[in-house]
């Protein structure tokens, strides 16, 4: 209770609020949290709005995976690049992808708003989107004179790459807030709920470009593949249109760096400084506050610190997107080399991330409407942070399920059971084994999306400023696009290591070369870094939830105090 009147110290006549948008940020969703029996999502009148938002993502992943899902095969098959450097190409994408939501969020919250940032992203995207499918057509088929060099597909190929990634990045940092805000003065639980069905929806999306998409580029092309993600973000753009009259739209509010960087910048002065600290205090920051005669706000400084509290958890988290983004590389090139014609059906091989969004699209309901409150009503509520430590798990668990199934693919073919088969034009000497035995590697990775990513993507948004959402959902989506960095360079490293040893990991023709020591040793990095992520999490304050002890128990005991530590895999903490 001391911090709470430190807080009342600070601002005793409310104008402190109105001077710093931070502090404005707090009060307003101490307000929100004020409201007794407020209405669920699906009776508050509001579904025809989130829908709009949710229907618009499901057609921006759809595009999105329908151009990042076979990007190997045609960048090897279409582009002549090698094995390293279209895996290499893909990590990139995709880490630039999730890179970009750092600036689109800064864009959001100080010039443009969320909702004017999607909409012009859509635009930049269509630009990408629909070159595509242009550069796909084999223009000397219809002896029209025209065609494309290969270093000229290559040029506006990455041209296009790079309009998707500013495209998708900027919407990735605010739509999800932006879904959220809508329903801001429902509670929790609405938030909570939302978040399980945009990241269903998200999958939704997927299942339908990793069944539909990428077949109809394995077997009719790309030209005519490229077009259905063309066609799904013109679709997008409509239907975020739709909502517009309906949306509940806050303007932006400055940008919240300058604010942060004084409060940083001061605090570490006073750290240089002697000064007599009070029992209260748990940083140089602290000196900053009003109340021990500092100039900033009480509860700015506080907002500053709940930011420095969340990036060590983002930071554990690079590594579960290095694991996760090996489906669209490691994964899709083992996959090329296992059977996957019978008769004469040939499945995609990107297909089997359909199986990761399949057990997402199950698992969601389940534990939204199940799991969760099972655990809940037995009195060990599962947290944020532990949820995302047992994603972790799961992680670790589908590359040891990878290195298992690349080391019975390659024991098979030195029996004599392989095969030739031709995907897209290129052909590759292949196992006997089913591609259907990865099922499992990508069962379990989407298993993990729903404990981590999923609960990531909550704990970024309740842990930050209500303001600052933009911005720090952009830093949780950073850790996404490291994570695929990590990634690359780490293929390079390894590649260059073991090649040094005169038995490479990695070579342009993976039978040739030792793919189970590398998924080994990702899952050995992975258990490294889950060691930490205990050690992290375990001192994690959560951001004060509520404004008053009373507050709390009226809301079912739900939220932590300012001050109180998680437990991780141990004991309990409610949502």
């Amino acid at each position: 209770m001391a911090q709470k009147s430190d807080l009342e110290k600070s601002c005793p006549n409310g104008q402190a609020q109105t001077e710093d948008p931070i502090s404005l940020s707090l009060e307003r969703k101490s307000s929100q949290s004020n409201n007794k029996d407020v209405p669920s999502l699906f009776k508050s009148g509001r579904l025809h709005i989130v829908m709009c938002i949710l229907f618009c993502e499901l057609c921006e992943r759809l595009t999105y995976y329908s151009i990042a899902g076979n990007l190997v095969l045609y960048c090897t098959s279409a582009l002549d690049y090698s094995s390293e450097d279209a895996a290499t190409i893909s990590l990139v994408f995709s880490g630039t992808a999730y890179f970009v939501p750092l600036f689109g969020g800064w864009l959001a919250d100080s010039f443009a708003g969320k909702y004017n940032t999607i909409y012009g992203s859509l635009l930049i995207y269509m630009i990408g989107a629909a070159l595509l499918p242009v550069i796909s057509i084999e223009f000397e088929n219809f002896n029209s004179g025209l065609s494309l060099s290969d270093s000229a597909k290559q040029g506006y190929f990455m041209f296009a790459l790079i309009t998707i990634a500013i495209g998708t990045g900027g919407i990735k940092a605010n739509v999800g807030p932006f879904g959220a805000q809508q329903l801001d003065d429902l509670g929790e639980t609405a938030i909570q709920t939302f978040f399980n069905w945009f990241y269903w929806f998200i999958n939704m999306g997927s299942t339908i470009a990793f069944s539909i998409g990428v077949y109809v580029q394995q077997e009719y092309g790309f030209a005519l593949g490229y077009t259905i993600p063309a066609v799904s973000i013109f679709a997008a753009i409509i239907i975020l249109a739709i909502g517009k009259a309906w949306y509940i739209v806050h303007p932006p509010e400055g940008s919240p760096l300058t604010t942060v960087s004084k409060v940083v910048i001061t605090g570490a002065s006073q750290c240089r400084h002697p000064h007599i600290d009070a029992p209260e205090m748990d940083s140089c920051i602290d000196r900053v506050k009003e109340s021990y005669g500092g100039k900033f706000p009480d509860k700015t400084v506080e907002e500053v610190k709940s930011l420095g509290r969340i990036m060590p958890i983002f930071a554990t988290i690079v590594l579960y997107w290095t694991v996760y983004f090996q489906m669209s590389t490691t994964y899709l090139l083992q996959g090329e080399r296992m059977r996957l014609i019978y008769g004469n059906f040939s499945i995609p091989v990107a297909s089997l991330s359909l199986f990761n969004s399949i057990v997402i699209l199950i698992l969601v309901p389940i534990v939204d409407r199940f799991v969760y409150p099972f655990f809940a009503r037995c009195g060990m509520p599962l947290s944020k942070l532990q949820r995302i430590g047992i994603g972790m798990i799961f992680a670790s668990i589908s590359v040891v399920i990878a290195a298992g199934i690349e080391i019975a693919r390659k024991n098979i073919m030195q029996e004599g059971g392989w095969m030739e088969q031709e995907l897209a034009g290129e052909k590759f000497n292949a196992s006997t084994l089913s591609v259907f035995a990865q099922i499992p590697q990508f069962t379990i990775i989407g298993a993990s999306e729903v404990f981590t990513s999923i609960t990531g993507l909550e704990f970024a948004y309740s842990q930050s400023p209500s303001y600052m959402q933009g911005v720090v959902m952009g830093l949780f989506l950073a850790t996404t696009g490291l994570g695929s960095y990590v990634g690359s360079l780490l293929v390079a490293i390894v590649n260059s290591a073991s090649r040094a040893q005169g038995a490479e990991w990695f070579p342009d023709e993976i039978n040739d070369g030792y793919l189970e020591y590398y998924f080994f040793l990702l899952a050995g990095l992975m258990l490294i870094n889950f060691g930490i992520f205990v050690i992290i999490a375990k001192k994690y304050k959560y951001v004060n939830q509520y404004s008053s002890e009373d507050e709390r128990h009226r809301s079912g005991g739900k939220g932590i105090r300012q001050g109180e530590k998680t437990p991780l895999l141990s004991e309990s903490e409610c949502l």
